[in-house]
């Protein structure tokens, strides 16, 4: 495992007494990065939904950084004036900002694309706007301070292969993929700018959207693998930190990436990996 020490000497955002700020941080991924966070001596913005679940996070966070290091902002992420006032508080309470991982998501399947209209504008509210609010809070005053900073965006595999079961969570992560990228390309173009954007792609980890499971299937990672693999990915410099899992290795899941890929380049008919003239063709393309 990559060291503190490595970390924080390849990347200054991440020093002991930087302030990273955290969407979807009452459980799972957001939780585990806040622990692991607080763990290397940085000041903790939690942001999620308000009530209990958010409040003990904030208490088991304020055991390893301290009370004064950890603030909890309730905050619905689907709307841009509850963002903006977690970005006042932050900015406020901590006088900047060097990590924003906007991680907030959800992953209720509204259905078919012809179905249940607004709960697909809900999903893609937290999942894709949520992100968008994110960069448009914190951003501008993170450049504008001219310190290193890093944004760190939560995707999903689903959102590069887009497996059939929930449509609506692929369009979501697909939009995340695509605005992150051109989010560096803008951030790597501003003058004098030092705040970078990263595309988080976790495998199957555990966490507070595993449907129907209480414990941890024995493929999937915690959300402790998947920050510990984050920072060591962020100390590479990997733009795409592309996560395995206890079941996917990465090889695996670039064969499935490239066969996704394939479909347009070889005009095969649309998720090919599973029409049923295609299935044997996948399978033999694993296999090789």
């Amino acid at each position: 495992m990559t060291t503190d020490a490595e970390i924080q000497s390849a990347l200054p955002a991440l020093g002991s007494g930087s302030v990273a700020v955290i969407t979807g941080g009452a459980s799972g991924i957001g939780l585990a990065a806040a622990r692991r966070l607080a763990a290397m001596g940085l000041k903790i913005v939690l942001a999620d939904i308000g009530g209990a679940r958010l409040d003990e996070a904030a208490r088991s966070v304020a055991t390893i950084a301290g009370g004064s290091a950890v603030l909890a902002v309730a905050t619905d992420v689907s709307k841009a004036d509850e963002v903006d006032r977690l970005a006042e508080k932050a900015f406020d309470a901590f006088g900047g900002v060097s990590l924003l991982m906007n991680n907030a998501g959800v992953g209720n399947n509204p259905g078919k694309p012809w179905e249940n209209r607004d709960a697909w504008k809900r999903l893609l509210d937290i999942n894709f706007w949520g992100v968008v609010h994110g960069v448009e809070a914190f951003v501008p005053r993170m450049l504008a301070a001219g310190r290193p900073g890093l944004i760190v965006n939560t995707g999903s595999k689903q959102g590069i292969t887009t497996p059939p079961g929930n449509l609506a969570y692929n369009v979501s992560k697909s939009g995340v993929k695509t605005f992150t990228e051109g989010l560096a390309h803008a951030l790597r173009n501003e003058p004098g700018g030092k705040v970078a954007a990263h595309l988080l792609i976790p495998g199957f980890t555990f966490t507070g959207l595993t449907e129907g499971a209480t414990e941890k299937p024995a493929g999937a990672w915690t959300g402790e693998q998947v920050i510990d693999f984050m920072l060591a990915a962020l100390v590479r410099g990997d733009f795409y930190i592309l996560c395995p899992d206890n079941e996917a290795t990465r090889p695996m899941d670039e064969k499935r990436m490239a066969w996704a890929i394939g479909d347009i380049i070889e005009n095969r008919p649309a998720l090919s990996r599973w029409h049923p003239d295609h299935k044997e063709a996948f399978a033999a393309f694993m296999d090789s």
